[in-house]
Parts: structure tokens; C-alpha cells; sequence
């Protein structure tokens, strides 16, 4: 799968830590590899059509959509910013 990037998700990527990028690092890498990764504990998300949440840490989140065979990453952040804005 090919990956895309959001332009708010980018900006969200900047305010993350170094030890948060390399966890969101692992959390991508497992999505594309296996979107089914217990770890990633990747479900829809309710009130929007077509878009997923997955769990990068306790506190970190990250919402995408799949078109065809890219996934784009939308948002990531602490759980409760990044699930109201999908």
C-alpha cells in the first residue's frame, strides 16, 4: 500500500515528540503492513463516513481513510483532539 499524508496531519506531526514519532513510525508501518494488528486496535469511526482510528499509544491516536491501495493519514494526536477532528 502506498501512503499519503493530509496537509493537517503533517502539521499534527510536527508538535509530536521524537519518542512519539517513533512510535507513530511503528504504529504506520504495522497499518500498512497488516491494517488487522492488534496493536493498532483499528476501528471506524462513528458519525463519519469512511474513516478509521488506530491507537499509536495509550494517549496518541491516528485517523486515515483507504482509497484504492493508498492510505491516507488524516490526523494524529493525544486521543480526545484527534478523534474530534478526524
Amino acid at each position: 500500500m502506498k501512503i499519503a499524508r493530509t496537509e493537517r496531519f503533517k502539521k499534527a506531526w510536527e508538535k509530536l515528540t521524537k519518542g512519539e514519532k517513533t512510535l507513530a513510525l511503528k504504529s504506520i508501518t504495522n497499518l500498512v503492513r497488516d491494517i488487522r494488528h492488534p496493536a493498532l486496535r483499528v476501528k471506524k469511526m462513528k458519525g463519519v463516513e469512511g474513516i478509521w482510528e488506530a491507537r499509536v499509544s495509550l494517549s496518541l491516536r491516528m485517523t486515515f481513510q483507504i482509497m484504492g491501495d493508498t492510505v491516507f493519514l488524516r490526523n494524529i494526536g493525544r486521543h480526545d483532539e484527534t478523534i474530534g477532528h478526524p
